[in-house]
């Protein structure tokens, strides 16, 4: 199966996916773990504020048939949760990379993004896993 990975995106391999512009990043979970996951009835959120520690959980993300937590690529602090997820989780099937974007965080290290996966290294991690 082909799963979307944009290319600007930078990722882990729990299936989270970071976008960095400056010191704010926005996460998300990717194609794969929407697809793997299957319909998502519940999101739990972190607090604005909250600090997030990369490679720990911040959330999970709650579907019929199993629960995921949500693994912070990067470190720093939320400044921005993604609200319309509480009314509507199934955005994170619909649209994982746009609409169904998670959180926002001030990063406290962006050099730690030095240490992600880049789209095409993600591509080649799935095609192992899969």
């Amino acid at each position: 199966m082909e799963y979307k990975v944009p290319d600007d995106l930078l990722y882990i391999k729990d299936h989270d996916w970071a976008k960095v512009e400056g010191d704010v990043a926005t996460f998300g979970i990717t194609d794969y773990a929407q697809s793997a996951l299957s319909d998502i009835v519940y999101v739990e959120l972190p607090e604005v504020g909250q600090t997030v520690e990369k490679g720990t959980s911040y959330g999970t993300v709650e579907a019929v048939k199993a629960v995921a937590d949500l693994i912070a690529p990067l470190s720093g602090e939320v400044i921005e949760v993604n609200e319309a997820l509480a009314s509507d989780p199934s955005i994170l099937n619909k649209d994982p990379y746009g609409e169904g974007w998670i959180v926002k965080v001030k990063l406290s290290d962006p050099d730690e993004a030095e240490e992600l996966m880049n789209a095409e290294e993600y591509r080649k991690y799935l095609e192992e896993i899969a």
